[in-house]
């Protein structure tokens, strides 16, 4: 089942940076603009699920821009971030077509929350699932299968695989595994990256024929 495609509009390059980690992290798929210049060609081009969107854009009101999709007949949830924070602004957001309203400055989990809530709501809640190549992985029940044959892991090497997935064809290295998969930062785990890999890599590619973990010298791996 395909992810939900998050768009967001937002023209603080670090905010708009963070929003994307964090929403990808989840399993989303995201796409970030720093302008609605290009909203029109993307919305035509991908399937968008949920709007981000920004009512501070340099030449732009956000809400005028959300207010405009609405008279072009665009129903697209959309959540406002935005430091207009007194009652009669945020009022305004939802009368311009805004489904949801954040005031900046916001906790991240608080819109994690908020998209999750609206996308059930939209009736397109993520799926527990993902999917590469012939790889699936139920977030859920924790279970992995390649061609439909169920693949039993550890915790560790769950984790590790979640991870490779929802970061596909992007080199990462082990400083990156060690923080974000084994919570440290200790030097002394980076033998424990490649020995947690080579076992990961036996049980979904015993014979190396798939290539799914691919060593970057210099770097650390790439999941193909």
């Amino acid at each position: 089942m395909k992810q939900p495609h998050i768009l967001i509009i937002e023209d603080d390059e670090d905010i708009l940076e963070l929003e994307e980690y964090h929403l990808q992290k989840e399993g989303y798929e995201v796409t970030g603009i720093l302008s609605p210049k290009k909203l029109y060609e993307l919305l035509d081009q991908e399937s968008i699920d949920l709007l981000i969107v920004d009512r501070n854009l340099g030449s732009s009101e956000g809400s005028e821009v959300v207010e405009q999709l609405r008279k072009d007949g665009y129903s697209i949830p959309v959540i406002f971030v935005s430091a207009k924070a007194r009652s009669d602004q945020i009022e305004e957001g939802f009368l311009r077509g805004g489904d949801d309203y954040l005031v900046k400055p916001f906790n991240m989990n608080e819109l994690l929350l908020r998209v999750r809530s609206l996308l059930k709501r939209a009736g397109s809640c993520l799926s527990p699932v993902i999917v590469h190549k012939e790889i699936s992985l139920n977030i859920q029940t924790r279970e992995v299968a390649i061609d439909n044959l169920d693949i039993s892991l550890s915790r560790l090497e769950f984790d590790l695989l979640h991870y490779f997935m929802l970061n596909a064809k992007r080199a990462i290295n082990r400083d990156e595994l060690l923080e974000e998969v084994w919570r440290s930062e200790c030097e002394k785990l980076a033998k424990t990256v490649n020995v947690a890999i080579n076992r990961l890599q036996k049980k979904i590619d015993p014979d190396r024929s798939k290539g799914y973990i691919q060593a970057i010298r210099g770097i650390g791996y790439m999941f193909e």
